[in-house]
């Protein structure tokens, strides 16, 4: 076997056993590329070995979905199909867990008609609503990996020869999960602990407010009462642990609503639709963007932000020290999975119920009521920096430092 095919397979392996900790009797739903097939594979291997019910693969191909958005009607986009809705929700119902293999070009739609997207974007998220609050509130386990393919290599890697530009990209997946340590289930296990340390302290300080300042960005974010600090591994429903997101390096929260004032300016780009989102500012007044500007893909941005009423706030508010591994290994991923655990990130759209004391057994209304936002879309956009610092404010108006320089403070 070779190196790289031993790798895939601790991939594959870890995935199973730390990102969906699939329990026996259960069934695993993967959606995937056609380019990712081969650690796919292996995955359903190693989910049924780990004791599988069943495994449902849904497959999709980057081509075929960009010829259908060059020469499909527009009617095409105005629709979602109702059974795969139902299918998801009826999943959700029997305990199933979800994995999804994220490989596509960040370049895919380029040139597409921006209200194509836009409107496939806002179908597919009212009808996948209830899918997804049961992601948002962890009723289910679920994570997010990574696959290797070649137009999103060549993105990556441009200056290397075709031939190397995948394996470099798998040797960039592997390092960020820590497939180069020993054993590593352990390295996750130990990582998810350190992590946890950092959610432990912001959770006894309680802060009422963030206050972010860096070149560009002059933002004060207020923080519901009763909010929590995450990070790393989360529970399900059942007690069960799992990862979210392989890689992940944050710890996050969700700001009040209307408690965000200030701008905002991105410090990597976005890879959005299909196309990139670079080099843009945000300027929030009491929670709502009332004001855009991007150098690169601006018309996408907008059509971002009217997704719907709650795209217009924020959901999310993480933390990524500057010096974490994906920040240092000076990789551009061009993807949100590694490049938002390389900085400093915030999300337009909807929050995450398990943020808040009590959030995940409250109704939609309940947790309105406590200042969450709610909306069919949540993107990630990269905002942190070496030059970026970041003060906590108490009730009473004391700041204290939780970044300087862009790394931990305490």
């Amino acid at each position: 076997m070779s190196n790289f095919q031993k790798n895939l397979d601790k991939y594959a392996e870890l995935a199973i056993k730390i990102g969906v900790n699939l329990q026996k009797g259960q069934t695993l739903v993967i959606n995937a590329a056609i380019d990712a097939a081969e650690f796919v594979r292996l995955a359903v291997k190693k989910a049924y070995e780990a004791g599988a019910l069943n495994v449902i693969v849904n497959w999709s191909d980057d081509i075929v979905s960009k010829t259908k958005y060059d020469l499909a009607p527009d009617e095409a986009f105005k629709e979602y199909p109702e059974w795969r809705a139902k299918e998801q929700e009826d999943l959700v119902k029997k305990g199933a867990a979800f994995m999804s293999v994220v490989s596509s070009s960040p370049d895919l739609l380029k040139g597409v008609n921006p209200e194509r997207i836009a409107n496939f974007n806002k179908v597919a998220g009212k009808a996948l609503s209830k899918f997804r609050q049961a992601i948002q509130s962890d009723k289910i386990s679920w994570t997010v990996v990574a696959a290797a393919s070649p137009a999103w290599a060549a993105k990556v890697f441009p200056n290397a020869s075709s031939d190397q530009q995948v394996s470099l990209l798998w040797d960039a997946i592997f390092k960020a999960v820590r497939i180069d340590s020993e054993d590593p289930v352990a390295a996750w296990k130990k990582h998810d602990e350190n992590l946890h340390e950092k959610v432990r302290y912001l959770n006894e300080k309680r802060y009422a407010k963030l206050h972010y300042q860096a070149p560009g960005t002059d933002l004060i974010i207020e923080l519901p009462k009763n909010h929590l600090w995450c990070g790393a591994g989360s529970i399900n429903e059942e007690g069960v642990e799992f990862m979210a997101n392989m890689p992940t390096e944050e710890v996050f929260t969700v700001p009040l609503k209307t408690g965000v004032n200030g701008t905002v300016a991105s410090t990597k780009p976005l890879s959005y639709g299909g196309n990139i989102i670079d080099r843009f500012s945000i300027t929030f007044e009491n929670g709502k963007i009332v004001d855009v500007k991007a150098e690169e893909g601006e018309e996408i941005l907008k059509s971002l932000v009217e997704t719907d009423e709650g795209s217009h706030y924020l959901g999310e508010v993480a933390l990524v020290p500057y010096n974490s591994p994906i920040s240092q290994s000076n990789i551009l991923f061009f993807n949100t999975l590694f490049d938002e655990n390389a900085s400093n990130h915030l999300a337009i759209g909807s929050a995450y119920a398990f943020c808040i004391e009590g959030g995940k057994s409250m109704t939609s209304e309940e947790l309105k009521a406590h200042g969450l936002n709610e909306s069919i879309t949540h993107v990630d956009f990269m905002i942190g920096s070496a030059e970026m610092d970041i003060d906590g404010i108490t009730e009473n108006g004391k700041r204290e430092p939780i970044f300087r320089n862009g790394n931990w403070a305490f």
